[in-house]
């Protein structure tokens, strides 16, 4: 796919310095630019590069004036930086603008689904699944029965979502995840053995919800697991049944969140942290990584450490804990004097 400079800046309203007929066909950073790979330059400590770049089209900003002969066209905008994050934006739409139902694949009886669907192959739609416009399912994904999927979303290859889930507009589900899975519920008779309780619940995701790799969500028992519009979620989190997260929470990879727990809204939720089950924590809170929640923290706490303290306290606990050997040693030189 190419493009010129002269669509480029149609695009990002801005003005071509050099060949508007200029080609590109690839991005590249501008320290490593080829012929026809489109860059930018928003940092001055990177101004050097665009004298030797090979980049085609160079995107800058309104104020550089070069100071030396360049061979790069230039596209003067704005602001480089946004101006480039929305082309790359623009960019991702085009790649993903696929449509059309490739073969094999299935879909089931009493499925609706609005224009603009790409269903790749080998996919599996279960029964009374209403998908909305614009969707895009890639090969080898299953959607389970009375599933409901909303505009504009798309689901990347190998994505298995279960029956009852509900996922609204503008979500993205990427490879692997897996969305309503049983949750871990079982319980133990008289001879200590474990039986399967029935989780009758479903996963409702809200608007802008993005779902990284391998993360699992649990149905619920009963009711639903809720995540909530704008949360970003990485890859491989463990998210149990029942559990809600709040409005534009961001929570990184290995994370794991027991049965039942509620998290606010705006929290941010660093990677590898243990949360129980059961437990409330409120808006606005920060959990560095690594760190185990075991009981309810209040909105703005910030905290860190197993079993987690607030953050400055963990901090000042860990001065003396590096410490510790010439504690130790001091305490007991001191026990040696009082002896003496």
């Amino acid at each position: 796919m190419k493009f010129t400079a002269e669509q480029i800046a149609g695009i990002l309203e801005g003005d071509v310095v050099g060949n508007p007929e200029a080609e590109v066909h690839t991005l590249a950073k501008i320290e490593e630019g080829i012929e026809g790979s489109l860059t930018f330059l928003a940092n001055p400590k990177y101004s050097p590069y665009i004298y030797t770049t090979k980049a085609t089209i160079t995107i800058v900003n309104r104020t550089f004036e070069p100071e030396s002969e360049l061979s790069t066209t230039l596209i003067k905008v704005d602001d480089a930086y946004k101006s480039f994050s929305k082309l790359l934006e623009y960019y991702n739409q085009v790649k993903l603008m696929k449509s059309g139902i490739e073969q094999p694949s299935v879909l089931s009886d009493n499925v609706e689904y609005g224009e603009g669907l790409y269903l790749g192959s080998f996919c599996y739609i279960g029964k009374n699944v209403k998908i909305g416009k614009n969707v895009k399912i890639y090969p080898n994904s299953f959607v389970g029965d009375n599933v409901t999927i909303g505009d504009n979303c798309i689901l990347f290859a190998g994505v298995r979502v279960y029956s009852e889930t509900v996922m609204g507009d503008n979500c993205t589900i990427h490879s692997g995840a897996i969305i309503g899975s049983d949750g871990f519920g079982y319980a133990p008779n008289e001879e200590g053995e474990y039986h399967k309780v029935p989780q009758i619940g479903n996963v409702i995701l809200e608007d802008n919800v993005d779902v990284g790799a391998c993360t699992t969500i649990d149905r619920a028992t009963l009711g639903s697991t809720v995540i909530k519009r704008g949360v970003k979620l990485d890859n491989q989190i463990q998210i149990a049944h029942n559990v809600v997260i709040g409005e534009n929470t961001v929570i990184a990879s290995q994370t794991g969140i027991a049965g039942s727990t509620k998290i606010g809204k705006s929290c941010i939720i660093g990677g590898q942290v243990g949360i129980v089950g059961h437990i409330t924590i409120g808006n606005n809170v920060r959990i560095q990584a690594q760190s185990g929640v075991s009981k309810n923290l209040a909105d703005g706490e910030t905290v860190q450490g197993t079993p987690s303290l607030g953050y400055s306290d963990f901090n000042k606990s860990y001065v003396h804990f590096k410490n510790l050997p010439k504690i130790v040693a001091d305490v007991e030189d001191i026990k040696q004097q009082i002896k003496q």
